[in-house]
């Protein structure tokens, strides 16, 4: 081997951890494939890692606090703000009739003016905005404004406004098959309805964002934000000024799942507003309580299903219908519902089925994406359906879910897409099976309720098969920026941003991977509009694939470029060097087998590049193949490939009580091959509790005049410690690449494994059936809160009213 310049070792900036390794292969310290910790641990375990709140503000920066409405449903018929603009220290106060532009500031459909100025349409409302020399300035005045509304009746129940043809967007149909012969044929046809309850995104950082006037009529937006591009048009357009004049910032989210695509919009439009209009930079920073009340949430839902099924339980047809209450305006809530829909058959072949979605208009906040987007509401139904079916026949859930599996003579969904790697669906649910010890803990807890009349438990299996892609068409694209400089370190820029879900780290992974570098060479900058434009949200669970498969393509096209580069400058005397087997491993690039193999260190061939004038920068870009949806039909092929797992969850209930825990979780998920396996099992267990307290604690409360009452940790309930399961299995499944040309062949992972939570549901029903002997399906609405347990309880020992408290049905 041959080496024409050896480069020093350095570890220096390694973990300590990693010092004692010896060096092994790039792909191996830090490479997409391999685990490593988030680019910003060590930051946000210190304090360091800034988030709006923390960034350093001028002097002169003025803070900008909103006027909310207290009434849910009226006109406002006076808003005298004299008061408030002789305040002290306020600067300026803005309403509608403030905006130069566009006032309507709805992201797909318009319905959403940057201030209310005639009808209100639900508490918290931002009706004007004060801009004083303190944030105590600005909250003390936005009191003295004198608000009069005319208050008229508000409407918070979706099945009625549904019945009243209230939308915000026109009902939606999935048809396949002739489900009403489906059901007159059915040898049994069962009914059930559910609600579904919605969830606070409860993020740590806020609402936030710090606005500066710049040159000309721009202005630089820092914002927490997941679609920094939307919110530039809508700055802009609100503003009057040009895109280029707007540039968005956002180095990282304290959190986001989905409350910050939309509705980071509205507050830096706001502050952009006063910071124009005063020549100052502006800030919005929201306390909690009024974030909670200004902001939409997940959609509630309200399911029901007719369905019929065979002799040993297997689905034949029926319907399925899902109201969303979406809040007084459109939102995200047509794409929301529509995947709600997409997501009624879960894993399970619904046969010949009719799924429709409806889109009611409540006055509440505008509800919005959230983790799942729809998808985890809609399987909520058919899991339901699941155990209704197996207690209806007198089996075990899980066999009832499993023949209904999709399988190869069943493997169309009611939208006409083919579901591909089935075998893996079913390997994944057999291998938990088997790993969980399921059936024995299953003859075990039967045994033990039959013997305990008051604490009961619970255990089921459930499957998740979640798509992947955008449901719009157009957004699934990507771009990125590639920037090496003279000293080998590389710089990469993407659309997508981070909210701690570790997407930055991943595609410093990809580019250290494509480049042979060790991960540290690699660093990663904030999303910025100015420099990868016109990019699309980091949600529905394309993060990765999307900037993942960009970043590759800038990265493969300056590889390429160097390789071309290097052929004709290095070794001229030997005739140039082989390029048919150059490679770039180990920080090197490497040219020939064996004995003939010539190995030149990074530093040197990016030198040698730019005194060779060769472009050390490159773009990438990425647009999703095959996806397709024609709403008109309502059929297509909306999603990429489909990410699948489950699990199993053990509950033990206090029927007395209504109190519960999770005693015990297993979990199998499927990532294809996993980008970093560390980030990836992280991100799966926070899906997994976060939609425990979906299903469980979380629940939002409205007074009858339409104000929510659970705005804050007081009265609204994340999942604590303490409500981890005791024993809590987590494994990826492994071996099994995507079968799509996916990045490396990984697979998304953000929202799929938020709907495992959906088997503690499960089980908390089962220990329920226990009361009943295992014959009724009792209804629990989510979220199981202790209360609605203990309700559930009570209704069935009123069904057996004839048995006295804890002596159990005859076998």
């Amino acid at each position: 081997m041959r080496t024409l310049t050896d480069i020093p070792q350095d570890t220096s900036r390694r973990n300590q951890g990693d010092a004692p390794l010896a060096r092994e292969t790039v792909a191996a310290r830090g490479g997409a494939g391999h685990s490593r910790a988030h680019e910003s641990a060590v930051k946000h375990v210190t304090g360091r890692a800034a988030y709006i709140d923390d960034l350093p503000v001028p002097r002169d920066c003025l803070h900008v606090v909103p006027g909310l409405s207290p009434v849910a449903h009226g006109r406002l018929t006076r808003l005298d703000l004299e008061k408030v603009k002789a305040a002290p220290g306020v600067v300026d106060v803005i309403t509608l009739a403030d905006v130069p532009g566009h006032t309507d500031i709805g992201p797909v459909f318009p319905g959403d003016p940057l201030f209310a100025d005639d009808e209100v349409s639900y508490v918290g409302q931002c009706l004007f905005a004060v801009a004083a020399e303190s944030y105590r300035a600005a909250r003390l005045a936005v009191k003295a404004a004198v608000v009069e509304i005319d208050e008229q009746p508000a409407c918070l129940d979706p099945v009625a406004a549904a019945e009243r043809e209230e939308f915000v967007r026109p009902p939606h149909t999935h048809e396949r098959g002739d489900w009403q012969r489906a059901l007159h044929e059915a040898a049994h046809v069962l009914e059930g309805e559910q609600f579904v309850g919605g969830q606070e995104h409860f993020y740590l950082e806020g609402q936030a964002c710090l606005a500066q006037p710049t040159e000309d009529e721009g202005v630089m937006v820092y914002t927490s934000n997941q679609h920094p591009s939307e919110t530039q048009k809508l700055v802009a357009e609100v503003l009057g000024i040009p895109f280029h004049a707007v540039t968005m910032e956002t180095r990282r989210m304290g959190g986001g799942f989905g409350g910050k695509e939309t509705q980071a919009s509205p507050w830096a439009c706001i502050a952009a507003l006063v910071a124009r209009r005063t020549g100052r930079a502006a800030k919005v920073r929201l306390p909690r309580a009024e974030d909670t009340r200004a902001t939409g949430k997940r959609h509630p839902f309200h399911n029901r299903y007719r369905l019929g099924v065979d002799e040993r339980g297997v689905l034949t047809g029926g319907e399925i219908t899902v109201i969303g209450d979406c809040g007084y305006s459109p939102d995200l809530s047509d794409a929301i519902v529509d995947r709600a829909m997409f997501h009624a058959d879960n894993a399970y072949s619904l046969g010949a089925a009719r799924v429709t979605g409806q889109r009611a208009r409540t006055h509440t906040a505008s509800n919005t994406a959230f983790r799942g987007f729809g998808g985890p509401q809609g399987m909520m139904i058919i899991e339901r359906a699941m155990d209704d079916i197996a207690r209806h026949l007198g089996e075990d859930p899980l066999t009832i879910r499993q023949r209904n599996l999709y399988r190869p003579d069943r493997d169309v969904t009611h939208y006409g897409q083919r579901v591909e790697q089935l075998s893996l669906l079913q390997d994944i649910v057999s291998r938990l099976e088997a790993s969980s010890d399921y059936w024995a803990r299953r003859r075990e807890i039967t045994a033990f309720n039959a013997t305990s009349p008051i604490i009961k438990r619970g255990l089921a299996l459930t499957p998740v098969k979640f798509g992947i892609s955008f449901t719009v068409q157009h957004l699934n694209q990507a771009g990125a920026l590639l920037l090496v400089y003279t000293d080998g370190s590389v710089m990469i820029n993407h659309g997508g941003t981070e909210m701690g879900q570790g997407l930055h780290t991943k595609v410093c992974q990809v580019v250290a991977r494509e480049l042979g570098l060790d991960l540290e060479r690699v660093r990663i900058t904030a999303t910025r509009t100015d420099k990868v434009p016109n990019t699309s949200p980091t949600a529905a669970s394309s993060g990765a694939d999307l900037n993942g498969q960009a970043a590759r393509d800038a990265a493969s096209k300056l590889r390429e470029r160097l390789f071309d580069f290097a052929a004709g400058h290095f070794d001229r005397e030997a005739g140039g060097l082989d390029r048919e087997s150059m490679r770039l491993e180990d920080g090197h690039l490497v040219a020939g087998i064996g004995e003939a193999e010539t190995r030149i260190p990074w530093g040197e061939l990016i030198q040698a590049a730019y005194l060779g004038r060769v472009s050390l920068s490159e773009k990438g870009f990425y647009a999703t193949p095959l996806i397709h949806y024609d709403r008109a039909t309502g059929r297509g092929r909306p999603f990429y490939y489909y990410a699948y797992g489950a699990a199993v969850a053990e509950v033990e209930v206090d029927t007395l009580s209504g109190e519960y825990r999770v005693s015990r979780a297993d979990i199998l998920h499927d990532v294809g091959d996993s980008l970093n396996p560390a980030i990836d099992i992280g991100q799966v267990e926070g899906a997994f509790v976060q939609g425990m307290g979906w299903l469980t604690s979380e629940e939002l409360k409205w007074n009858d005049a339409g104000r929510l009452v659970t705005d804050g940790p007081a009265t609204y309930k994340i999942p604590a410690f303490g409500d981890l399961p005791e024993t809590f299995n987590v494994a990826l499944l492994e071996g099994h690449p995507n079968s799509q040309a996916s990045i490396y062949r990984s697979k998304a992972v953000g929202e799929p494994p938020f709907m495992l939570a959906i088997s503690v549901w499960s089980a908390l029903r089962d220990a329920l059936a226990s009361l009943a002997d295992y014959r009724v399906s009792p209804a629990l609405d989510t979220p199981a809160t202790p209360e609605r347990v203990l309700m559930a309880a009570e209704a069935l020992r009123a069904r057996h009213a004839e048995r006295p408290l804890g002596q159990e049905a005859p076998a």
